[in-house]
């Protein structure tokens, strides 16, 4: 099978802010900072191992706020926010066309409108530990 023959990988978008703030670890002072570590630990990790759709993904990070201006990487493609994140959100997961998309949030109304929008939900506990 020729590589443009291959399905489309599962598209895998992580809610940076909520992620981030699921662990009490003094992220509030150093927005970006945390969020680059999320965005390197996705990239050595390749996302969750365990869930509703196997991987391996298109993993794409949304960042907001102060956690703006965190460059892509190779194996994670960073998009910010023009406004609300989980409204970037929900338009990813709109846009998967047809293929799985997972979203790991543990934003209640988040996950029910990616829900209603065909995506499956994972928690934030979902995704591997960055490796020691």
């Amino acid at each position: 099978m020729r590589p443009e023959d291959q399905p489309p990988r599962p598209l895998l978008v992580v809610d940076g802010a909520n992620v981030v703030g699921s662990v009490p670890d003094g992220w509030w002072r150093d927005r970006r900072g945390a969020a680059e570590r999320l965005r390197d630990r996705l990239a050595v990790t390749g996302g969750p191992v365990v869930g509703p759709v196997a991987g391996p993904y298109e993993i794409v990070l949304v960042v907001e706020g102060r956690a703006r201006g965190v460059g892509s990487v190779p194996g994670v493609r960073v998009e910010e926010a023009p406004g609300s994140g989980d409204d970037t959100i929900v338009e990813l997961a709109r846009g998967a066309y047809g293929r799985p998309c997972l979203v790991v949030t543990a934003d209640r109304e988040l996950r029910r409108r990616v829900e209603e929008a065909g995506a499956h939900c994972l928690g934030p506990r979902g995704l591997p530990p960055a490796p020691a």
